[in-house]
């Protein structure tokens, strides 16, 4: 079984444990629109045209077909909607795509759709406004309070989020982050209603918690992963503790069935006072997946056996409580000749 991972980034942990998943049992494949990290630890690697280029998807149909791919993973939001929109491409040559369907990833990555989602199925979630008029008359009725979040509508990771501490700022940074939207890769998504592209958020103050809820991939409910957050970095947990929390735990079995999704649901939380908050919710394997895996998940083995229709043990993805982990930051290398003859021999014909 051969598998490619699409918009693969920085994520060569990921590549490894697919790699370990797989075993002798056929190669991992990375995909990248620009050289990266992660393509350093693939079987084979390749340069993909850009995810919203027209080529993209048939680039993507004729690199499974040359090289015997039987599933795509992707790994980045941008990718999610355009694979999303082409299982069926994919299907018709026998490739599956991991993803979930086209409803639940426009929920996620659309982080208004996300707030009325979770507002109409009555989740708790920061109070959120598409417009500074509405965030400036919820403080005059006295229903929120500065400081507030201004963040894209469409975003990720860390890009263009601020604090503001009064109205000046709001206004200010408002504008801000719409101007550095345009100038990003948020451009694409954001485009659909730029005029509203931008959020202003409740800011919460308690304990910030990871979810990793974890569906087969027909959708079907296994577990959820609580991680508390100590640290984290450029939008990504840096420190973070497996932990026993079933209010949390219940929350993410209720999001699970609601969804429906594919494979794993990556959930941002706070608890408040006892409260659990969901704050953004991303339909993948997201930065804080390291955390479950190093104590003793294993979604991407349970992902290889259920593509192989094989039965999953239940123990494999459930976590040690208690363990602690570090993400490190490494420089690593590769010969000039050797590099560019594994990427060459992975361009299709």
């Amino acid at each position: 079984m051969n598998l490619l991972l699409t918009s693969a980034g920085r994520r060569g942990y990921l590549v490894n444990y697919f790699k370990e998943a797989l075993g002798d049992g056929g190669e991992v494949h990375v995909a990248n629109s620009v050289n990266s990290t992660a393509m350093m630890y693939g079987d084979k690697s390749v340069i993909t045209p850009l995810i919203y280029d027209e080529n993209y998807i048939p680039f993507l149909k004729n690199y499974c077909l040359v090289n015997h791919i039987e599933a795509i993973i992707p790994l980045f939001d941008i990718d999610l909607p355009i694979l999303t929109n082409n299982i069926k491409v994919f299907k018709d040559i026998g490739v599956n795509v991991i993803v979930s369907n086209k409803e639940i990833i426009n929920i996620c990555n659309d982080k208004w759709e996300t707030y009325k989602f979770l507002i109409t199925n009555d989740f708790q979630t920061p109070k959120t406004f598409l417009k500074v008029s509405d965030a400036l008359n919820a403080i005059e009725q006295g229903n929120i309070n500065f400081p507030l979040i201004i963040k894209p509508r469409w975003g990720m990771g860390s890009i263009s989020i601020f604090d503001a501490d009064n109205s000046n700022e709001l206004e200010v940074l408002f504008e801000k982050v719409k101007k550095d939207i345009q100038d990003s890769l948020l451009l694409y998504e954001s485009n659909q209603e730029n005029q509203l592209s931008v959020l202003i958020q409740e800011k919460l103050s308690g304990q910030e918690y990871g979810l990793d809820i974890i569906n087969d991939l027909n959708g079907k409910y296994m577990n959820t992963i609580v991680k508390k957050k100590y640290a984290m970095r450029s939008g990504e947990t840096d420190i973070a503790e497996t932990s026993k929390d079933e209010a949390l735990e219940l929350v993410g079995k209720s999001l699970a069935t609601f969804t429906n999704h594919i494979g794993n649901l990556d959930v941002d939380a706070f608890v408040v006072d006892g409260v659990s908050y969901i704050l953004e919710m991303n339909a993948r394997i997201g930065g804080g997946y390291p955390f479950s895996h190093y104590a003793g998940v294993n979604l991407p083995k349970a992902i290889v056996s259920w593509l192989k229709q094989e039965k999953v043990d239940p123990a494999i993805l459930k976590a040690k409580i208690g363990v602690i982990g570090y993400k490190d930051i490494q420089i690593i290398g590769e010969d000039p000749v050797s590099s560019m003859q594994k990427y060459e021999e992975a361009i299709p014909l």
